[in-house]
C-alpha cells in the first residue's frame, strides 16, 4: 500500500463515480428525499467542490479526471448528458465548462439568535436523477474494470483511481464479487485501485459504517459488499477519524444501510486524495 504520490497536472488522479439507477432508487428515504434525487445532489455538489479545489489564479487545473457511470434496467454507460454525453472520463476543466444547467437554489444561513436566513445560490448540475428497471451491477463492474485499466496504463506514475459506487439493491445480472476483486487488483506504481461501496437504505437507525469484519454485517448481501470494498488507506483513516468516525487500518471503506446524514460524509472522505501541487 502506498497512496502517497503528489497529484499535479503532469500526474493527475481519477475519480470514477458509479451510480445505481435501478427502479428502487425511486423510493423515499427516512429523511423524506427520493434516493436517486438525493444521491444526484450529493454527486453534483461533490463535483462542484472538487472543481473549487482545482481552481487557481490561472483557472481550473487538471488535477483530476472525473467520470460517472450509471446503471439501471438493461443499460450501463456514461451518466453525463449534454455536451459530455457518451463520454466516460474527462479532465475536470472540461467538466467545469459543460454543466447541463445552472439552477438557483435556496440555502439556509445562520443569521444569529437562532434565526435562519435564506440565500439564493447557483447550483451547477451535471447528473440528473434516474431510476428504472433492474440492477445490472456486473455490467457496471465490467465497465469500471475496463475504464480504470485503460487509465492506469496511461498514467503509471499517478495516484491510482478512486471508484465510489452507490447502490441500494442486489445485482440482477449475476455475482459481481470476482469482477470487483479484479478491479482492486488493477494498479499504478503508487497502489491498487480503490473501490468504495456505499449501500443506501430507506430506513433510519441500522447503519453499519466502515466495518472491520464481515461478521459485523447482518446478511449475505452486506457481507458481499464488504468483501468487494477496499481497506482504508492510511491518509483516509485520519480524515475519517477527524470527522468523528471509529476507523482503523483494518476498516473497509464501505457503509451498509446508510441514511441521508451520512452519504455526504462518505463522498467527502472518499475524495480526499493525496496532496495537490
Amino acid at each position: 500500500m502506498s497512496y502517497t504520490k503528489e497529484i499535479n497536472r503532469k500526474n493527475p488522479t481519477c475519480f470514477l463515480f458509479v451510480i445505481d439507477q435501478s427502479g428502487s432508487m425511486d423510493e423515499q428515504m427516512a429523511g423524506g428525499s427520493i434516493k436517486s434525487e438525493f444521491v444526484a445532489d450529493v454527486l453534483n455538489r461533490t463535483i462542484a467542490e472538487t472543481i473549487v479545489r482545482c481552481t487557481k489564479a490561472d483557472g481550473v487545473r487538471d488535477y483530476f479526471d472525473i467520470g460517472v457511470i450509471g446503471y439501471g434496467g438493461d443499460d450501463v454507460g456514461s451518466a453525463f448528458g449534454g455536451a459530455l454525453k457518451g463520454r466516460t472520463l474527462l479532465p475536470i476543466s472540461e467538466i467545469e465548462s459543460n454543466p447541463l444547467r445552472i439552477e438557483e437554489r435556496d440555502q439556509d444561513l445562520d443569521g444569529g439568535d437562532d434565526v435562519l436566513e435564506k440565500q439564493v445560490v447557483k447550483f451547477p448540475v451535471w447528473i440528473d436523477p434516474l431510476h428504472d428497471g433492474g440492477t445490472p451491477m456486473c455490467g457496471a463492474m465490467r465497465m469500471i474494470a475496463e475504464t480504470v485499466a485503460e487509465w492506469c496504463d496511461s498514467h503509471p506514475a499517478s495516484y491510482p483511481p478512486t471508484v465510489v459506487h452507490v447502490t441500494d439493491g442486489q445485482s440482477t445480472d449475476g455475482d459481481p464479487e470476482d469482477i470487483a476483486h479484479a478491479i482492486k487488483g488493477i494498479s499504478t506504481n503508487d497502489g491498487e485501485v480503490l473501490l468504495f461501496n456505499l449501500h443506501v437504505d430507506n430506513e433510519a437507525g441500522d447503519e453499519i459504517l466502515f466495518p472491520s469484519s464481515e461478521d459485523e454485517l447482518p446478511d449475505e448481501y452486506g457481507k458481499l459488499l464488504f468483501r468487494m470494498s477496499s481497506p482504508f488507506p492510511d491518509h483516509l483513516v485520519s480524515a475519517a477519524q477527524a470527522m468523528g468516525y471509529d476507523v482503523t487500518g483494518d476498516s473497509r471503506f464501505f457503509a451498509y444501510k446508510a441514511g441521508m446524514d451520512f452519504i455526504g460524509h462518505f463522498f467527502e472522505i472518499g475524495t480526499r486524495a493525496s496532496q495537490l501541487r
